[in-house]
């Protein structure tokens, strides 16, 4: 996905009233993709909008993967993580720092004439292990 030059017309256009809330939440989600949790949004967003509660937080991501402007990612059960990214892509999560990567994944090597016979709601692509710069600092 681009960068959004105006994200207020950007929500309207997916029919989300663009409040403040809404757009610096959606703001953040484009600015820092570091996939993050309700309680990281929340906690970068609150020094600036110390009306923000939790709530208003989880229930403007739903209102978001409602309208299909935000993925959800679940790579370890007890961890909801967002992505602004709507695109197909996949995910690395580094078992040592924690990090969450985007990887592109190439759609034709994932057998694409097999699964039109089949109506796809959700496609998550999740990889886990230790990422190059945890690798090398392993070395050291």
């Amino acid at each position: 996905m681009s960068h959004i030059e105006n994200i207020g017309e950007y929500l309207k256009k997916h029919e989300i009233k663009p409040s403040y809330q809404r757009i610096k939440i959606f703001e953040y989600l484009e600015a820092n993709k570091n996939h993050p949790t309700v309680d990281m949004i929340y906690k970068a967003l609150c020094p600036q909008i110390p009306t923000l509660s939790k709530t208003t937080v989880y229930n403007t991501l739903n209102l978001f993967i409602e309208k299909k402007i935000v993925n959800i990612i679940v790579i370890e059960e007890n961890e909801t993580r967002y992505d602004s990214i709507v695109d197909v892509h996949g995910h690395f999560k580094c078992d040592v720092c924690g990090k969450i990567y985007d990887i592109d994944i190439d759609e034709k090597v994932l057998g694409k004439d097999f699964l039109e016979t089949y109506d796809i709601k959700e496609q998550h692509y999740y990889f886990k292990g230790t990422c190059e710069s945890c690798l090398k600092n392993d070395k050291k």
